[in-house]
């Protein structure tokens, strides 16, 4: 009876529209068990590391992967990059899964807004169908409209639209010296350099003379010839010495070949000295051949139309569409009005809409990923999938609201309605409670982070959280205990005057005037020193641009400082999004003032697992003299060096440090699993013998912070740190956490707490950009309060940030606008926060003004 009741009850499982997941235990979760609807927005919420992402991620959409992955064959499944199979006892109800992660763009300029959305598929089609050719040119495939193909790239650059060549300034930069006297600065030193002047001597050349005293066509041809002479040298100025056959080099020729095929770090250094990168002079930075970039349409070449706008592109189109409407779309004419053209368009046009309606008119086609923030690369992918047609799936999102400014919301929300009522389900992590409060349905994880959280504390339609006293995320949810208790926050933790006595007041001004970047034409922008200022706009308005580009590098290069809260050089990822725009900046007062600059980003700590809390604030070095120091280590001679799993000596050399090894699996994909040798302890035998307190080195590692703080309270250097951690809610990491599972929000408070732990020096000025970006409305309260404390010790705070809450407790706002893209760049409002608020010309001013009143009631109260 029992067997034949079985399959009908898990048939039921799937067709009552519910998700039911049973005993889930990925990394923090409790063994739990949860129904979630399908069919519904699903808003999953609660602190940083309290295991909403490992429920939605790490459990629902890793096994609904697992479940695809099992109906490939074997063979084919090592071509895919496959996730993890979670650890939960079963899943009912299961449809398929796409998962759209907060990720930044790929780290390469040949991928861009058009490549991701699929745009310049269709943009190279036109152009190839319906285009306008010169007379007598022959028509063109598509292929030959894209600087990533064999036919369109050009011959120079390769389609990267950027050159890296030599010129003759670039190689001599003092031409009144002689040869002799080290003229060509690009030619190696020692007896490789005077080789090559005495094969010139041979030659017939005059390496006496000054340089630019030189004929022309000499100069050219030491510089930049290929050919390589092989010559008898007999050496100048040592008789004794024997002839010798002797190669020339052209000054050109020595710096590429040494680019590329020195092992020497350091000598390729040495010659990227003597390069120059611009815009190829062969297809003007276009990246395309000369016969692509003769065919227009709507009188723009493709590389025309792949630099406006968005919205500009729309309009340009637009007057093709309309074509068929009024009926004068012809199927034999061979232009711009024929049948071919009208359909591309039109569908151009309706792909493109969506794109508009997220905010994203601003973007370029061309415009590379690697300068998109996440937010940006997520709402690119929501876009396309909109566009689909998929029915069915189950649309997991990570944040859709990052990076997203007010405004800018109503379109998201718009959007993710769309997705849902096309038949599919949408789990959205999120910690926007503007879009949690539009959720259908709210699931609550908690009720902390870490080893206090993994429990879900509700499941149900939102209203239905405020009776649920133990969340965190009810007091934010529902208006009135959200505001007194971030009010609370600011006022009583971080101790700022900000709010209570009004705003603090500036202690000078650090101005830049004749700024030109990007969007930014000529601006002249004031920013007060000694206080915290919110630098907000729409999104692409030039905030970002202003802050974290111009202010970032004019005060860098002014204080000859970097990031203090940088990782090590060998742990720093390359950044592929360096914008090489050019910049114009008029004058700049006020850096006397100003002693240190910090930027604090949410770039990783690290790129590989070797990179931890640990060893990025500094704390293990003290853990680790703490072991040197222990009788049993003296006795052993084991120094600090002994307790690090970087190097030779104490870690297990099976895995090398790592604690886990790779499993390669015939006909399957590769693993990674526990070193059979430590058991993923990291150190050798010997090293885990020494131990302090009554605890070895791995345990040590394997602590949370909270429980660190307390075993390690007698070391002065590790106890600073970790009350750090504690006080910007990083309580419940492990110290032995690799930086590769860390998210934006939680690298950023690392970098944060590392330099609040660092002694106070001189007048510093911090800048971070969207700091709010992945943080629970709790763990804001906790960003805010340090934010506050580094404001009142007398430093400078200047932060890019959509959340009206932060906005509004802020001393001082600037307000960029009035929209994106070129119709933005300008400083619509300055002042303090009512006085934003007040702006006719302002989009943010309406939020603003809401948050100020929400404040103000809550005070009443």
């Amino acid at each position: 009876m029992t067997a034949l009741t079985l399959p009908s009850i898990a048939a039921g499982h799937a067709e009552d529209g519910f998700v039911r997941v049973r005993g889930a235990q990925e990394n923090n979760l409790r063994n739990v068990s949860v129904d979630v609807p399908r069919d519904a927005i699903v808003a999953f919420t609660g602190v940083s590391g309290s295991g909403k992402s490992s429920l939605a991620f790490g459990t629902i959409y890793a096994e609904a992967q697992r479940r695809f992955f099992e109906s490939v064959a074997p063979y084919a499944r090592r071509l895919i990059q496959q996730g993890h199979n979670p650890k939960v006892e079963q899943i009912t109800g299961l449809p398929p899964a796409v998962a759209l992660q907060q990720r930044r763009g790929t780290a390469t300029s040949r991928s861009t807004v058009g490549t991701v959305t699929t745009l310049s598929n269709s943009l190279r089609m036109l152009f190839s169908r319906a285009g306008t050719y010169p007379d007598g040119a022959p028509p063109l495939d598509s292929d030959s409209f894209s600087p990533n193909t064999a036919a369109g790239a050009c011959p120079e650059c390769h389609g990267l639209g950027t050159a890296h060549t030599v010129s003759e300034a670039s190689l001599v930069p003092d031409p009144s010296l002689s040869i002799r006297d080290g003229a060509i600065a690009a030619w190696p030193g020692a007896w490789q350099g005077k080789n090559l002047r005495d094969i010139l001597t041979h030659l017939g050349y005059d390496v006496d003379t000054p340089w630019h005293q030189l004929p022309r066509k000499q100069r050219d041809w030491i510089l930049f010839t290929e050919e390589q002479p092989v010559v008898e040298v007999t050496p100048q100025r040592d008789r004794v010495a024997k002839p010798y056959k002797g190669r020339f080099w052209s000054a050109k020729s020595y710096v590429m070949h040494t680019l590329l095929d020195s092992k020497s770090p350091a000598m390729r250094e040495k010659v990227l000295r003597f390069m120059e990168t611009g815009p190829c002079p062969r297809c003007g930075g276009t990246g395309l051949r000369p016969e692509a970039l003769a065919v227009t349409f709507a009188g723009h070449t493709i590389s025309g139309l792949n630099a406006v706008p968005m919205a500009e592109l729309a309009e340009l189109i637009r007057p093709t569409t309309e074509l068929a409407a009024a009926g004068t779309a012809s199927r034999k004419q061979s232009s711009e009005s024929n049948e071919v053209a009208v359909a591309i368009t039109r569908d151009l046009l309706q792909r493109i809409n969506v794109l508009l309606e997220l905010g994203l008119g601003y973007l370029a086609l061309g415009r590379p990923t690697p300068t998109l923030s996440p937010g940006e690369m997520q709402r690119l992918r929501i876009a396309t999938q909109l566009r689909s047609g998929l029915f069915g799936v189950i649309y997991v999102l990570d944040e859709p609201s990052a990076g997203l400014h007010p405004a800018d919301a109503e379109p998201l929300l718009a959007v993710l309605d769309q997705l849902k009522s096309s038949g599919n389900s949408v789990f959205v992590v999120e910690h926007n409670m503007d879009l949690v409060r539009r959720a259908d349905w709210l699931v609550d994880v908690g009720p902390r982070a870490g080893e206090d959280g993994g429990e879900v504390l509700y499941s149900g339609p939102v209203q239905g959280l405020e009776a649920v006293p133990e969340s965190v995320t009810r007091p934010f949810l529902f208006q009135a205990g959200r505001i007194q208790e971030a009010r609370q926050a600011v006022t009583v933790d971080g101790g700022a005057d900000a709010g209570k006595d009004g705003p603090r007041q500036a202690a000078g001004w650090l101005e830049l005037r004749g700024v030109s970047r990007h969007n930014l034409r000529d601006l002249d922008a004031a920013f007060p020193l000694g206080v915290l200022t919110a630098v907000t706009g729409v999104s692409g308005s030039g905030k970002s641009t202003l802050v974290s580009q111009v202010l970032a590098g004019v005060a860098g290069a002014a204080l000859r400082t970097v990031s203090a809260t940088a990782p090590a050089a060998e742990e720093q990822d390359p950044d592929p999004a360096q914008d090489n725009a050019p910049l114009t900046v008029g004058t700049v007062t006020g850096l006397e003032r100003i002693d240190r600059l910090v930027t604090v980003d949410q770039k990783p700590i690290g790129r590989t697992p070797r990179s931890n809390l640990a060893t990025y604030t500094g704390l293990f070095d003290a853990v680790r003299k703490e072991f040197a120091a222990t009788d049993a280590a003296r006795s052993l001679r084991f120094g600090p060096g002994r307790f690090s799993f970087n190097v030779p000596g104490g870690r297990c050399e099976t895995c090398q440090g790592e604690g886990f090894v790779a499993v390669e699996l015939l006909f399957l994909p590769g693993s990674y699993g526990p070193c059979p040798e430590c058991h993923g302890s990291r150190y050798n035998p010997e090293t885990l013998e020494v131990t302090y307190q009554g605890r070895t080195i791995a345990e040590v590692l394997g602590m949370t912070v909270d429980t660190a703080a307390g075993f390690l309270a007698g070391v002065p250097a590790a106890a600073r740190s970790l009350q750090t951690l504690q006080d910007v809610g990083l309580g419940y990491l492990r110290l032995g956490q690799p930086a590769t599972e860390l998210s934006g929000g939680e690298a950023q408070r690392i970098k944060l707490a590392t330099e609040l732990q660092r002694a106070r020096r001189g007048h510093t000025l911090y800048l971070l950009d969207e700091p709010t970006t992945g943080l629970h409305p709790a763990d804001v309260q906790l960003l805010m309060a340090q934010l506050n404390r580094l404001v009142d010790t007398g430093n400078t705070v200047i932060l890019v940030e959509h959340a009206m809450d932060v906005v509004a407790a802020a001393d001082w706002v600037m307000d960029l606008g009035p929209a994106g893209g070129d119709a933005g760049g300008q400083i619509v409002a300055a002042g303090d926060p009512a006085a934003v608020a007040r702006s006719a010309n302002s989009r943010t001013a309406p939020y603003l003004a809401a948050a100020l009143d929400a404040r103000s009631a809550a005070q009443d109260r």
